[in-house]
Formats: C-alpha cells, structure tokens, sequence
C-alpha cells in the first residue's frame, strides 16, 4: 500500500529523513512516534506530495508519489483523508458544512453529500450537533469533526498529525478507539506521536524516529 524505498529529505543542507525504507501493507495501522524534529509530520507530508523526497522513492497503491506530476496530486489526494493537530477547522461553516466541503468541491450532487455526510457523522457520534459552528463544540468533538472530514469521501488511507496532541486522556482514548474502528473496515491508519501512551500495549506496529534515521521497529 505504502512503499519508502531509501528516502531522504532535507531542508536547505539538512538532512530530516536519511535513507528511510518502510513498507505499508493494506489494512495497517501504523504509528509513528520519536522526540521533535525527528521528521514524523515530513513523513506524512512526503505521502500526500507537501513534501518531495531529495532522494529514492515512495509510492501509495498505485501511485508512484516520488514522480508524481503536479497535475496528478489532486487525484492521489481524493485518496488520502488528512488530520491536522490544529483541526483547520471553518469557524463561519457548520459542523456538516465543514465535513461536506470536499464532496461539494468535487461536485458531487447534494442528495449524494447529504446521505455521506449523514452516515459518517453518525460513525463519529455527532449527529446532533450537524447544525452548529466549531465555536461551540469541545476539543474532543472538533477533532471527530475533523476525522469525519477526512473520512467522508472513504479514502484508502488516513494520516493523523499528532491527533490528541490537544485532548485529555479520555478524548484521546476516544480518538484512538475511533481510529481502531475505522482501520477495522479496511482503512490504512497511520498516526504520529510523542505521545507513547497511545500505543503502549496495542499490539499495533511502531516505527520510532531518531536523529534522521528509523532508530527501531516494534509492536506496542
């Protein structure tokens, strides 16, 4: 599903990734932790073309991202549901406008966004609050919003940016259950944190960042 095959990425001489190899199967849920600076959001960044690779390649099902024309990134992203830590969020458009802004942009017809847009709110338990503005909902909340934004056109893989980075322990524990339930019908999760309680004892596949380098591989 996902491929790293010697990847290295800099910043001006720097080096963030060095030579990073990963393979991704379908239906993974993978995380991704290590301290600061240790190039989690560029490894993301690189699967959804923010970032290009300096060097090697990488490739998602069948696109091969690393040579990836600009033309063709809006089609690899219609595939790839993306979670910010800062939510990005709409302040002026209501919980279902904002989850249904990507549909509407493809020009799907309304009866259709309507009925994805129904069904994947209900997923992330916010039914009831369709008809109100972010301003008024929890972090917690906004952050489901924000999943269901990003799962609302069934995506082949979902990428969180430190997700819980902002919430107490319950609402993360919330996310992370939400997570595990969307990577159960099919999805391929992959999720970066410093946070270490999230995986510990999961039995989910870890990859820690180190200094540039994948530093060690193993399950939580």
């Amino acid at each position: 599903m996902i491929v790293f095959a010697d990847v290295t990425k800099r910043f001006g001489k720097k080096a963030v990734l060095d030579s990073i190899s990963i393979n991704i199967k379908k239906g993974d849920l993978l995380f991704i932790t290590g301290p600061s600076g240790a190039g989690k959001t560029t490894l993301l960044k690189l699967i959804y073309c923010s970032e290009r690779p300096d060097a090697g390649h990488i490739t998602v099902a069948d696109w091969e991202v690393s040579r990836l024309s600009q033309r063709g990134i809006p089609e690899l992203r219609r595939n790839i549901g993306i979670i910010f830590q800062d939510f990005k969020l709409l302040p002026n458009r209501t919980v279902f406008d904002n989850v249904a802004l990507a549909l509407s942009i493809h020009g799907m017809n309304p009866g259709k966004i309507r009925h994805y847009v129904n069904e994947v709110l209900e997923e992330v338990k916010l039914m009831d609050k369709a008809n109100l503005f972010p301003q008024f909902l929890s972090g917690g909340e906004q952050q489901r919003v924000v999943i269901a934004r990003a799962m609302v056109s069934k995506p082949l893989v979902l990428l969180a940016d430190e997700p819980t980075g902002d919430l107490d322990v319950d609402n993360a524990k919330a996310i992370m259950e939400l997570f595990s339930k969307i990577n159960g019908k099919g999805t391929t999760v992959l999720v970066a944190t410093h946070d270490e309680t999230l995986f510990q004892g999961s039995g989910y596949r870890v990859i820690y960042l180190n200094d540039h380098y994948i530093e060690k591989e193993y399950m939580g």
